[in-house]
């Protein structure tokens, strides 16, 4: 037995939204670049050692963008994997969900970056951004249910 996908005009707003979630990343990338610059921490090492952050407030909003950028990176497969599957049945749920998810982890960046890691729910972006990614796992649950029941 076979399913169709029909592609409709509302089916790049989820791709959207997952590109921009590399647009993201790469931000971030940049942002730990010019941290790692200014804290002297040099490749290969991906943080500064404890004595490191001690002695230097630069160290430390190192590790911080970087913990940010590194936090992103460990959500985006799923999330990047629940809207394509989401967006099967519902495309505006997935991309909002994902856009909401990609939009909050500006200030999330912004505020971690500061080198006070409580400040990484700036504007409320953690807990945000963790309502938006368990709604994506949710919608994208509920999607195979209903492309199982459709099978069955």
């Amino acid at each position: 037995m076979s399913t169709s996908i029909v592609l409709t005009r509302e089916h790049i707003y989820p791709a959207v939204a997952v590109v921009s979630t590399f647009w993201i990343s790469f931000w971030q990338a940049i942002r730990v670049g010019s941290a790692r610059k200014a804290s002297g921490i040099h490749y290969p090492q991906l943080y500064a050692e404890k004595a490191d952050v001690v002695a230097s407030v630069e160290a430390n909003k190192f590790n911080c963008t970087q913990r940010a950028h590194q936090n992103t990176l460990e959500y985006i497969p799923t999330v990047a994997i629940s809207t394509v599957i989401t967006s099967v049945k519902h495309p505006l749920v997935a991309a909002s969900l994902c856009g909401a998810w990609a939009l909050f982890r500006v200030p999330y960046t912004i505020g971690y970056s500061t080198g006070d890691p409580a400040r990484r729910n700036l504007l409320g972006s953690a807990v945000v951004g963790t309502v938006m990614w368990l709604g994506l796992l949710a919608a994208s649950t509920w999607t195979l249910v209903e492309l199982l029941g459709e099978t069955l």
